[in-house]
């Protein structure tokens, strides 16, 4: 199950730039096997974030996920060089993708969908050395 459809990016980016980008063979409409290369590569990238606190695959796909598909697929159909706003679309997803991977950001799952994959291990906090310690207070009294 992909995250995002061609009918998803159509309504981001609309028609137009879709037939552009994603027309290789120039018949006027978008190659179905270039489209979903694009939806598989943003499929694998999400499920490389989102696999590091969820169980996949995702039994439903939240809207932000599909957000991050389109974004992520988008970027990729524009092989020759994207426009800034679609570049800016695909790193924002990466960041949230990243936010995902180190538990900043929850998916909203539902109550039957299952909870995030728990992460065991150990917490490390760094703090700067300490300032009065019992050698440096010798000869105190």
């Amino acid at each position: 199950m992909s995250y995002a459809s061609l009918p998803d990016l159509i309504a981001r980016a609309g028609d137009a730039e879709i037939r552009q980008i994603a027309d290789r063979d120039r018949d006027g409409t978008p190659d179905p096997d270039v489209i979903a290369a694009a939806l598989l590569d943003a499929d694998n990238a999400i499920d490389g974030y989102v696999g590091a606190r969820y169980d996949l695959p995702l039994p439903t796909v939240p809207a932000l996920v599909k957000t991050w598909a389109v974004s992520i697929s988008r970027y990729i159909l524009h092989r020759n060089g994207a426009p800034d706003h679609v570049r800016q679309d695909y790193t924002d997803a990466v960041a949230a993708l990243k936010d995902v991977a180190s538990g900043r950001i929850a998916l909203p799952v539902g109550a039957n969908d299952p909870a995030p994959v728990s992460q065991t291990g150990q917490i490390m906090a760094a703090h700067p050395p300490e300032v009065f310690t019992p050698q440096k207070l010798a000869g105190w009294k």
